[in-house]
This record gives C-alpha cells, sequence and structure tokens, in this order.
C-alpha cells in the first residue's frame, strides 16, 4: 500500500505544485479499486489505483467525453503512464444514500432524487451523443447477449448455489425468450449500468454529481432509473418509486422531443427490474457465497424481499412460465429463512463476551456457569508489529488496520471465523444459553488480535444484533 502512495505522490508532485499535505486511504468497496484523497493546502482530490487498466481506460475515456458536455461528472486531472493510477475531481463523502440514511424519506431527499434523475436523462441522451461505443469495457451494447449474461450470472452464482431441481433446459428457453423481448426497446441511449445513489454524491450546495460509470455502455435508459429506484439498500417506497419514475419520464421526454409511449416505456422498465433485481442477486451470490464475504450474505433477504414484491405486484410483459416457477423457488419461505439470520431481542439471554489477549499473559478466564467458547490464534497472520511504523499502534489504528486488510490473509481467516461463530451464535440464542465466549490471541495482544476481536463484535452487533462485551485484556501492556 505504501508503494501505491508513493507512486500517487509521485504523479500528483510531476503536474501540480501545490504542497501534499496528506493521501488517506478512503474505505474500499466491492471492486478491486482503491481509492484515495490527497489533500493540499487549498484543495482535495481523488486518486484512484486499479489494477485492471481496460476498467481505468474506460473511465477515463468517458469522464473526458461527458466534461465535452459539461455532464456532472469528474474531471480527470491526472493519469500515470501505465494507466493504473488516475487523478480525478473530489466531490466529496456524502452520498445520496447517505442522506437518505440520515434524513429517511425527507422532502429533501426526495428533491435530490428526482434532480439525480433529470441529470441521469440529460447525461444518458447528451453522451449518447459523443461517446464511441467501442470504447466500452466490454459490451458495446446492452443487448440479448449482455441480457442473458445478467440471467446466467444470476442462474450460476444464486439459483444454482441453492441446489433445487428446475428444468435447466426449458429455462434457457425463457431466457432467451425474455432476452429478445427486452433487447427490441424503442430508446437506446447511453447507460449507465451501476445507477445507485451510493454513486451519486452531493456537495454541500445540494447538487448532485455521478461517479463509478467506467462500465457504461448503449442501452435502455429504462435499466439505468430501475437500478436506482429498486436499489434494495434504499428501500424506496411504492408510491415514491412511482412518483419518480413520472419525474424522470417528464425529464427525458423533454429532452428528446415528442410524446413518449408511456405505456411502452413503462412496460420495458419493469422487465428490466427485474433484471436488475436478479443481477444485484448474483453479485450477492457471489460475494457472499463464492467469496464468502458475509457482509454480502446479509443484503440476501433484502433482495429476495424485493424480487417478491415484486412478482406480487408486477408483471414481466412476456410469458416466461419456467423461469416463474425458478423465482418462486428464490423467494420462497424456505429460501428467505435459509438467509435470514435469527436476531437477538430485548429479551435474549445470550452475551457474547469477545476478548483479545496475549498468548503471554495466557487465555483468558471464562468465570461463567458452562465455559468454554472458542479461542482463536492469531499468529498465522503476518504481525504488523514486526515493521517499527506499527509497533507503537494497535489493531485500533487505521494505519494497521490498512496493512492487516491489505497485506495479509486476515479477511480470509475472519471470513472462516464468523462462519463457525455463527452457528453457535443462532443456536444459542434459540435455546436461550446466556453466555458464549469468543478469543482472539496473537503474540502481543495488540494488533492482529485486537483487530479480529473488534471485527468479530461488529460482525455479532450488525447481523445478530446479540448483546456483546468487547474486552482487550492486554491494552495496558501495548508498546506505546
Amino acid at each position: 500500500m505504501q508503494v501505491i502512495i508513493k507512486k500517487i505522490e509521485e504523479l500528483f508532485k510531476a503536474n501540480n505544485n501545490s504542497p501534499v499535505t496528506a493521501i488517506d486511504k478512503l474505505p474500499q468497496a466491492g471492486s478491486d479499486r482503491f481509492y484515495f484523497r490527497i489533500s493540499t493546502g487549498e484543495q482535495t482530490y481523488i486518486a484512484t489505483y486499479g489494477p485492471n487498466v481496460p476498467e481505468n481506460e474506460s473511465f477515463i475515456y468517458f469522464s473526458q467525453k461527458f466534461k465535452e458536455k459539461s455532464i456532472c461528472t469528474p474531471q480527470v486531472y491526472y493519469i500515470s503512464e501505465d494507466k493504473t493510477i488516475y487523478i480525478q475531481e473530489d466531490f466529496g463523502d456524502t452520498s445520496l444514500l447517505n442522506i437518505l440514511e440520515a434524513e429517511g424519506f425527507s422532502d429533501n431527499v426526495y428533491s435530490l432524487y428526482k434532480q439525480s434523475l433529470s441529470k441521469l436523462a440529460e447525461l444518458q441522451i447528451k453522451a449518447h451523443e459523443v461517446v464511441d461505443y467501442s470504447k466500452c469495457l466490454t459490451n458495446r451494447e446492452f443487448g440479448k447477449e449482455a441480457i442473458m449474461a445478467d440471467l446466467l450470472y444470476f442462474k450460476f452464482y444464486f439459483l444454482d448455489a441453492l441446489a433445487k431441481p428446475y428444468d435447466k433446459q426449458l429455462l434457457i428457453h425463457d431466457f432467451e425468450a425474455l432476452s429478445n423481448y427486452l433487447a427490441h426497446t424503442e430508446h437506446k441511449y447511453f447507460m449507465f449500468r451501476d445507477f445507485q445513489s451510493r454513486n451519486i454524491m452531493v456537495t454541500p450546495n445540494n447538487e448532485v454529481h455521478f461517479i463509478d460509470y467506467q462500465g457504461g455502455m448503449n442501452g435502455a435508459p429504462q435499466y439505468d432509473v430501475a437500478s436506482m429506484l429498486w436499489q434494495a439498500r434504499a428501500g424506496l417506497s411504492e408510491e415514491w418509486k412511482g412518483a419518480l419514475l413520472n419525474d424522470y419520464m417528464d425529464a427525458f421526454e423533454k429532452l428528446v422531443g415528442g410524446n413518449l409511449n408511456r405505456t411502452v416505456f413503462r412496460s420495458q422498465y419493469y422487465g428490466y427490474v427485474l433484471i436488475r433485481l436478479l443481477q444485484v442477486l448474483g453479485a450477492y451470490g457471489f460475494r457472499g457465497l463464492f467469496e464468502r464475504k458475509a457482509q454480502f450474505l446479509t443484503s440476501i433477504p433484502m433482495a429476495l424481499s424485493s424480487v417478491k414484491w415484486f412478482l406480487q405486484n408486477h408483471d414481466v410483459g412476456i410469458a416466461v412460465p419456467t423461469f416463474r416457477k425458478v423465482l418462486d423457488i428464490c423467494i420462497s419461505d424456505e429460501v428467505i429463512a435459509q438467509f435470514t439470520p435469527i436476531q437477538a431481542t430485548t429479551d435474549t439471554a445470550l452475551v457474547v463476551t469477545v476478548n483479545s489477549f496475549s498468548y503471554k499473559k495466557g487465555i483468558p478466564v471464562d468465570s461463567t456457569e458452562n465455559g468454554g467458547g472458542f479461542v482463536f490464534d492469531m499468529r498465522g497472520i503476518l504481525n504488523p508489529g514486526r515493521f517499527d511504523e506499527y509497533k507503537k499502534l494497535s489493531g485500533l489504528d487505521k494505519s494497521v488496520k490498512d496493512f492487516l486488510e491489505q497485506r495479509t490473509k486476515m479477511p480470509v481467516f475472519l471470513n472462516s471465523v464468523f462462519d463457525i461463530v455463527d452457528i453457535s451464535v443462532s443456536n444459542y440464542i434459540e435455546r436461550g444459553f446466556a453466555s458464549l465466549a469468543v478469543n482472539f490471541g496473537c503474540t502481543g495482544g495488540q494488533h492482529r488480535s485486537v483487530y479480529a476481536a473488534e471485527a468479530m463484535a461488529r460482525h455479532l452487533k450488525n447481523k445478530f444484533k446479540v448483546k456483546v462485551e468487547l474486552t482487550h485484556t492486554n491494552r495496558e501492556n501495548w508498546v506505546r
């Protein structure tokens, strides 16, 4: 990570005389890109490091074309020679999702959604005038092949993981029919591909700006609207979805000129809603079931509930009987329950004690009636304490966290630990047990075990809402 930061600093200094006061790593999302904020005395910039050069080239190309049309996207200032690093305009840390979570469904949030959809229509139409689609990252067009790819993504990474019987040949036949139906849309413009509230930044003057459009291509404008309005984490009401769809169609119609056949537009919109919901479910399945990233597993029940509500209230516009049977399997109470963790209530007796400790001092004693619990040895993970810059820090410090997340197998180790501990926590909540101990030990009880204990406490609170008592038993002996 320090090597990347050094390259970012060198690129910036080669193009800008402003003194760099700090380069801070920002939280990583689901991709393999790393983001950093460069601070100078007067301004901040965002630096992106991405090993996928074609993806970087796509983002840079789109950004340059969007600026020609004064579209609300960041300007790319500097690009490294190998195109693994680029430095761009900084719109701050506040996304539309952040504001939604802070304010709820307020008038201000609605106005920001409406503004976003109006600017989306502007982006789709203006970008279409200048973009060379041969520069797209993968497909030039979100046509039949791309729609089939999304459906197969859902099939392979979620449906097949359920191990439920279904007629595979008939399902593919239905996929073909649905892909043909949706591919023949009368409107095709620039398609953002991942348009959601997390990728919409809001500046202090309440203006919205868009980021993360490297997957853009030519396609149906309804797809982007479906992506935004049906984002599971946003949880927009049906009333808001309907009103905002009308707002979007008003803006779109004004920009393209002439009358818009809203019945046809709306019908295909709902087809794309289903495609987007299933693509997201496939992504959750891939990240959660195959890459075993716990945070994605917790999103699956929410995504399934969205699919269930959609099927109960809307028609996809074409007869696909086997596909419908498969979807009924996915939204069954059994499958939703499979992915929905039991959660503690105010009456739940269980308290999980999570400790970090030093093996030099010994494993913490469990004084509860039954004793026992888990002890995990963290000494197989590379120790940050071996490096001078981390010796006087702990697993609570950001630089140590970055080290463990990026330079060690800590994420893999913890995913396995979560799987094991989750079984006991679920069972103990159901059976009314009062205590469980989870201990993480390393040599000094200062770096690896502290990080792991913090991660475990956070995981249990988020997933099970259970009471957690967290203690770093060797804290008074940490190297200062």
